[in-house]
């Protein structure tokens, strides 16, 4: 279990402001500041309205290495925490635990700026309305940028002199920005034709695709499961074509380059944010949950299609990452890991990426033994350093290190294949491989003497979504119990700590408190749609993962939920947030599947999946809205919104209801389970039916007690709109139905 990322630096603080009552782990890192920090209220919205005086907003998130940064050099600076103080009411706002004010004030930056980021800085109106928005600014003026010094002695003086421009500005930007932001469907549109779609996606993704090293664009390079999970559909339903072919090289290819690359932790298991060159080489070192979750069902996904257990040893590296250090005793997963921490105990200053970084000197004196059977009187160094591209003065690029922490530094990349490298040496592969693993383990003990980052112990109702969905999914198709148990035991922690019983209504956030007990906020912050969608989508995968009906039936009570709170059925599609909070000036509706899948993207497919389950055939109809309000967006630019691309299949096709008649313990249904899971098959729902009247299933599908095993045996039957194919009951013939 995690133990967090504790310093050993130690102080007695001079300041304190409002932000030490809050329980985020970001706004906490600031409670110490000389700025007079409010969190995102009522009481920072009154002061700034009485005393006439601009709001400066600041949002980022705990494990931001450029939040870091300007905390340091700005935020802790008692002259320019003066200049905040005496001008501005100041406020901050963990983008994790708000996303809904996130989003409203990166639309304005993204607007209005050449692009967006963390932390993100807005001045706005005492009525929230934002004029002048940016990123990271430098505390000084320099050649290229002016200094937020100045910027905030500039905006003052702006307000004192020219407020009522800045005003009319501010309105006119608001118009802009509602107008911009309105997805709604428009005259006729319906659903779009899903092979136009799918074509074009394709077509976009293959343009911008990495032929070397994979991936979707040149640097910096995100993992982006949307892609790689729109291009296995899309194999899928051109198996024997040669765009299917490349649509599966290039989804196989870049999990390849990934997991050789340094984005991937070789030492201590897991993936990095992402890569700051094309061979993702050089990574931004935090680690974040959703990552972790998404990518174990992408490398579980590409083992289920390939056979090749490289994936699956991939995607079980990823899940003892998570098992070992993001998870909290009562059940739950954190958030994130720091990129920066201390290189040694005795250090003053952290460093991004110390924690994971090695130089030859350290990995020669960790793995001196020479090397038995080699052809070259060589040492376990030389072969380790050989085959992870260690060099002696460092391995990182100048280009890559602008602050130069990384210099004399190696980042582990696999630079030869396992083949080559014995090789080289002489070695039996088998030989090679125990080595390899013999190293990493002597460096992973050492590395456990280093100070280790912050731990974000804060755990949100989304993230631990997709993590439970990444160890169900990741359970079902390796065939490991311990996996699908894991993720029914987060499941238990978000019903007991993330889930109001009396409104039915999700919470978005919790965290680790005093002596390791789940605390929450004095006021609880309400679910928004993504916690929704994601939970719903993790329910679902764990039904199908662990046969219990109770999640079906909490997943179809909160997607009721959901549409109670965030449907508009005026322009239909669901916004991101609910109504009624009136210090949120836009009520947007998420357009791009990013590290993230957008929330109606996944809504789509929950949707499709819980009329599958319930009968509700309406829930088929919003999924067909929410598809017709994206129509052009998926016609023109479907590369925008991979996830929902793909479900424009699963609506015009309807889904497989693939039905399993028989004993739960019976070996002959595990065995029809187990042919199931081992085919990839997309655009399918697959349940039990056990003969047990009173369940969840039975009482909503009528059909299911019609289904007979044949002759004594567990039998499948293929449903398509609750009309059954003839019985089966070999996998071999299963196998090729689901195939179809």
């Amino acid at each position: 279990m995690a133990t967090g990322g504790k310093s050993s630096r130690s102080s007695i603080h001079r300041y304190t402001n409002r932000l030490i009552n809050e329980k985020s782990p970001y706004l906490l890192q600031h409670a110490h500041n000389p700025v007079d920090w409010y969190p995102w209220g009522q009481e920072a919205f009154d002061k700034a309205k009485k005393e006439n005086k601009l709001i400066f907003l600041s949002v980022g998130y705990s494990t931001c290495h450029w939040c870091h940064v300007m905390e340091q050099e700005s935020f802790k600076n008692k002259e320019i925490g003066k200049i905040l103080n005496d001008n501005f009411v100041c406020i901050k706002v963990d983008r994790e635990e708000r996303p809904d004010v996130d989003k409203v004030y990166m639309t304005f930056v993204q607007a209005t700026s050449s692009g967006g980021g963390w932390p993100m800085s807005v001045w706005l109106t005492p009525d929230l309305k934002p004029f002048i928005g940016g990123t990271y600014f430098p505390p000084e003026d320099g050649i290229y940028q002016v200094g937020f010094r100045t910027v905030l002695l500039r905006i003052a003086d702006q307000w004192k002199r020219n407020k009522n421009a800045l005003l009319e500005n501010s309105q006119r930007i608001m118009s802009a920005l509602l107008a911009r932001a309105e997805i709604s469907i428009k005259g006729e549109d319906s659903p779009p034709p899903f092979p136009e779609v799918m074509a074009r996606c394709f077509q976009q993704l293959s343009e911008s695709y990495d032929e070397e090293y994979g991936g979707f664009s040149e640097f910096p390079k995100f993992p982006t499961p949307v892609n790689l999970n729109f291009l296995f559909t899309y194999w899928a339903l051109h198996r024997a074509s040669p765009d299917g072919a490349r649509a599966l090289q290039m989804a196989l290819h870049t999990l390849k380059m990934m997991a050789y690359g340094g984005i991937h932790d070789h030492i201590a298991q897991g993936f990095h944010r992402y890569s700051t060159d094309q061979r993702w080489h050089v990574p931004h070192f935090e680690k974040m949950l959703y990552d972790q979750g998404q990518l174990a069902v992408a490398y579980a996904r590409a083992f289920q299609i390939s056979g090749d257990d490289f994936f699956a040893d991939v995607a079980a590296d990823v899940l003892l990452y998570v098992s070992r250090d993001l998870s909290d005793r009562a059940g739950g997963f954190y958030s994130a890991e720091d990129a920066d921490s201390y290189p040694t105990a005795k250090s003053k200053e952290k460093r991004e990426g110390a924690f994971c970084v090695w130089t030859a000197e350290e990995i020669q004196r960790l793995l001196p033994e020479p090397v038995e059977g080699a052809s070259e009187r060589k040492t376990l160094a030389d072969v380790f350093m050989h085959h992870y591209g260690v060099k002696e003065g460092g391995n990182v690029s100048p280009a890559k290190d602008p602050h130069k922490e990384l210099r004399g530094q190696n980042v582990l990349i696999v630079q030869y294949s396992l083949e080559l490298t014995a090789a080289r040496f002489g070695l039996g592969l088998e030989q090679l491989k125990m080595m390899l693993a013999k190293s990493r383990e002597r460096l992973c003990e050492a590395r456990g003497h280093r100070p280790r980052p912050h731990l974000d112990t804060k755990m949100l109702a989304s993230w631990n979504g997709l993590m439970i969905s990444g160890f169900a999914q990741s359970g079902m198709i390796l065939g490991k119990e311990e996996y699908v148990s894991r993720a029914g035991r987060a499941a238990d922690f978000l019903r007991g700590h993330l889930f109001d019983v009396s409104s039915g209504r999700l919470l978005r956030s919790c965290y680790r408190g005093k002596g390791s007990l789940v605390e929450q906020s004095a006021v609880p912050i309400q679910g928004f749609l993504e916690d929704y969608v994601f939970v719903i989508q993790a329910l679902f995968d764990l039904y199908e993962a662990s046969l219990n009906q109770g999640w079906l039936e909490w997943a179809v009570q909160l997607q009721r939920k959901q549409d109670e709170l965030f449907w508009d059925s005026k322009g239909f599609a669901y916004f991101s947030s609910e109504a009624g909070d009136s210090s949120l000036l836009l009520r947007l509706k998420d357009d791009q599947d990013g590290v993230e899948p957008s929330a109606n993207s996944v809504a789509v497919a929950n949707l499709l999946r819980a009329a599958c389950y319930s009968g509700n055939m309406e829930w088929v109809e919003k999924a067909g809205q929410i598809l017709a309000a994206f129509s052009e967006r998926l016609l023109k630019i479907p590369v925008a919104l991979p996830e929902m691309a793909q479900a424009t299949v699963a609506f015009h096709r309807t889904l497989k209801q693939v039905v399993i008649c028989g004993a739960p313990e019976g070996e002959d249904t595990k065995d029809l389970l187990r042919c199931v899971h081992s085919v990839f098959t997309p655009n399918k729902v697959l349940m039990l039916a056990d003969g047990d009247s009173t369940g969840f299933l039975y009482h909503h599908l009528p059909f299911l007690s019609s289904l007979e095993r044949k002759e004594g045996k567990a039998t499948a039957y293929l449903c398509e709109n609750f009309a059954c194919s003839l019985p089966v009951t070999s996998c071999q013939e299963l196998r090729r139905l689901l195939l179809l």
